[in-house]
This record gives structure tokens, sequence and C-alpha cells, in this order.
């Protein structure tokens, strides 16, 4: 068993790595207007009542001021095929907008066109915890597809099947 003064962060990544996470593509507008996207395995619901829910951003991140202006942000919940968007959206490249086909959601923030689900969110809460920024949000709208979910677990991308349970 490791404890907090001897495991590595590699080791604790490893067993984080154990549970198995939808991929999300969490997107916004710049203050000059420049589209924002990244990928993002940290969502979860928080509150129905009001509806709330929660995502984190690494501090480091360069798309940390566009969060932060905004205050809206949409998170874009995958499809199974829909993998290329999740790599695309986790690589540092300058424009991840250029050939992804999206619509324009509330004040004008990217909604990624085929997700399995998407919550239109003005930001309720921002908390530095560790190393990230959680963002609470406030689901002003959303929508969903009955599609197959993309999951992430082990470090590998997934897909979920129903397990027949008695």
């Amino acid at each position: 068993m490791n404890t907090k003064n001897q495991f590595l962060t590699t080791d604790l990544r490893k067993a984080l790595g154990n549970f198995a996470t939808g991929v999300t593509v969490v997107t916004t507008v710049s203050k000059e207007g420049q589209l924002v996207g990244v990928t993002a395995n940290s969502f979860s619901s928080v509150s129905l009542e009001p509806p709330i829910v929660l995502w984190s951003l690494k501090k480091t991140s360069p798309s940390l001021d566009a969060f932060d202006h905004c205050g809206r942000f949409v998170i874009n919940v995958l499809a199974l095929t829909q993998t290329d968007l999740s790599k695309r959206f986790a690589s540092p490249i300058p424009d991840k907008f250029s050939t992804v086909a999206y619509s324009e959601g509330i004040a004008g923030l990217p909604l990624i066109d085929n997700c399995v689900a998407s919550f239109q969110c003005k930001t309720h809460q921002r908390i530095e915890a560790g190393d990230h920024i959680l963002y609470l949000g406030e689901v002003q709208a959303f929508d969903h597809q009955d599609h197959p979910t993309l999951m992430f677990c082990k470090g590998k991308y997934m897909q979920g099947s129903e397990l027949a349970v008695a």
C-alpha cells in the first residue's frame, strides 16, 4: 500500500486511471472572440436542483484565461466515433476548430456536432484545488443523442456495453 509520503505521482495517476470516465471537449470563447476547446475527462454531475456540473483544468493550461474571462462554457460529451476530436483538442495545435463541425450555442459558444450530449453552462463557481481549477457550471441548456459514448480507462479509449445482471 502506498501512503502519501512515499507514493510517486506516476503511480497515483496509474491507480486513478482504473476509474473509467467519459471523454468531453469543453469549449468557450476568448476575450478576443477566438474559439477555445480542451479535452477533459474530469466531468461530473454535482446537483440536479439547481442543475450544476463540474470539470477541471490544469492551472498551467494556455486556455485558462479564456475560461476565466468568458464566464460560460459548453461540455460536449463525445460519441464513440469521435476519438479524433478527443486527440485534436488535447493537442497544442493553434486552430483546433478549423476542421470541426459545430453550431453556435448561448453567447456564441461552440456546440460540437454529433456529440452524445452537450451542456451549456454559466460559471457558477471557480475553485483552486491543487494544480487544477475546478469549474462548477449551472446548466442553462442541454441536448442529448442516442449514440454510444466514448470512454477512457487505463490510458486507453474504450467503449461500454450493457451487462446482463440478475
